[in-house]
């Protein structure tokens, strides 16, 4: 086999050191489950994405993903790297439809004076029952809020374009940044709430501000205790505003920019679209830039 050509991308950011950091594999023919595993591992990105030959005439590339412990069906930051990736070793600009554990999505790349811009088409939105209100005590002791922090504009509840995050809406800008979850608890959780990541989210935001919402992610079930920046939730979630109506949007399109950080300071941005028919979310984007952290053969 020839070398391996393993990239670290900062994706969801412009600055080298920000955003979320994935891997990617450009040609990962011929590598096992268990390689491919053990090279997510070894990387410790919360994903990792392997692009392989397409499989079939309606998709271009087939891409998975893997955590550190487990695959999962798709992952909005990897993707970004990929493709970013992808332009780096010369992929011209344009439509790409990748096969993906959530089925087909179409990535667009584009190029402009500040670089490669990279638009993923998520699945259409779906939603669960809004969270019984004994798990949703339970869930926000885990996280350490007490109940009158959480925003009563929209529930606690399931929301996905693909790969879905239990959508935690809360009051205070502040509290988002002070949240230290019980992790273990969190994790506990997972079966019965129906997610394996919670999204909390504020739309409290400063003057001048130029993000609608800001958030943050945790998944210690998958062995990921917090996503610096996640595109499988901040997509879902602003199709959760618009079906809660807690963002303006007549039918059409309405976009806004989304902003997340951990608690230790590392964090990025997306700008997030949604299209609107009859009132209803019925189609999201999410468009991030990327920056290379480095490149390896092996």
């Amino acid at each position: 086999m020839p070398p391996l050509r393993i990239y670290r991308i900062d994706a969801f950011t412009t600055a080298r050191g920000e955003g979320n950091p994935a891997g990617v594999v450009t040609d990962a023919r011929g590598l096992s489950d268990a390689r491919m595993q053990a090279i997510a591992r070894e990387l410790g990105h919360s994903e990792t994405a392997f692009v392989l030959p397409p499989r079939g005439e309606d998709h271009d590339v087939h891409v998975r993903f893997f955590s550190p412990t487990v695959e999962v069906p798709v992952c909005g930051h990897a993707t970004v790297g990929a493709h970013f990736a992808l332009a780096l070793e010369g992929r011209a600009p344009g439509l790409c439809r990748q096969l993906t554990g959530a089925g087909v999505q179409r990535v667009e790349t584009r190029a402009d004076a500040d670089g490669v811009v990279v638009r993923i088409h998520q699945n259409a939105p779906t939603f669960g029952a809004p969270l019984d209100e004994a798990l949703v005590r339970e869930l926000a002791d885990a996280l350490g809020l007490a109940l009158d922090e959480l925003d009563p504009r929209g529930p606690v509840q399931f929301a996905s374009t693909g790969h879905g995050k239990l959508m935690v809406p809360i009051r205070s800008r502040e509290r988002l940044h002070a949240l230290r979850p019980d992790m273990a608890r969190l994790a506990a959780l997972d079966e019965r709430s129906g997610s394996r990541g919670y999204f909390v989210f504020t739309l409290d935001t400063d003057d001048g501000d130029d993000a609608l919402t800001h958030g943050r992610m945790f998944a210690p079930g998958i062995g990921i205790e917090e996503d610096p920046v996640t595109g499988n939730a901040n997509g879902p979630m602003g199709a959760w505003l618009v079906k809660h109506g807690l963002l303006s949007a007549p039918d059409g399109e309405v976009r806004f920019r989304a902003r997340q950080r951990n608690g230790t300071g590392r964090g990025g941005f997306m700008d997030v679209t949604v299209t609107v028919d009859g009132g209803e979310p019925v189609a999201v984007a999410i468009e991030g830039r990327a920056v290379l952290g480095e490149s390896i053969e092996r």
